[in-house]
């Protein structure tokens, strides 16, 4: 079982930065892939970034491409998302997710947290 729990949202204004942390218990994280998902309102949550265990992998949405950051601590059991160059069109939910491989499929992310409201101003 794996409980996760992410802070750093807010209020932001376009071109600003915020940093994502997502808290995980149990004692899978350190082999876990952890994922970024978000979801805007009426709209379907999509993948924004993962990272597998080591962290030597990372996969990313061509929309947040050059702009995010995913990183993990697993001496922390933390996963992080920095998020720079921000756009009105990245307000949205932020979710980490885990799951047992690499997926930018949400379907292959078996635990979730509760989210947390990331909002850029123009």
């Amino acid at each position: 079982q794996v409980q996760l729990v992410e802070t750093g949202g807010g209020l932001v204004q376009a071109g600003g930065s915020l940093k994502l942390s997502c808290v995980a218990s149990g004692r899978t994280f350190s082999t876990a892939v952890m994922g970024w998902f978000r979801q805007a309102p009426g709209k379907e949550r999509e993948f924004v970034a993962a990272i597998n265990w080591s962290g030597g992998t990372t996969y990313y949405a061509d929309s947040v491409k050059g702009r995010f950051t995913i990183s993990r601590n697993n001496a922390k059991n933390t996963v992080y998302l920095q998020m720079n160059t921000l756009k009105p069109e990245d307000t949205a939910v932020y979710y980490c997710a885990a799951a047992p491989r690499l997926s930018t499929n949400r379907r292959a992310y078996n635990y979730w947290g509760q989210g947390t409201q990331v909002t850029v101003s123009s």
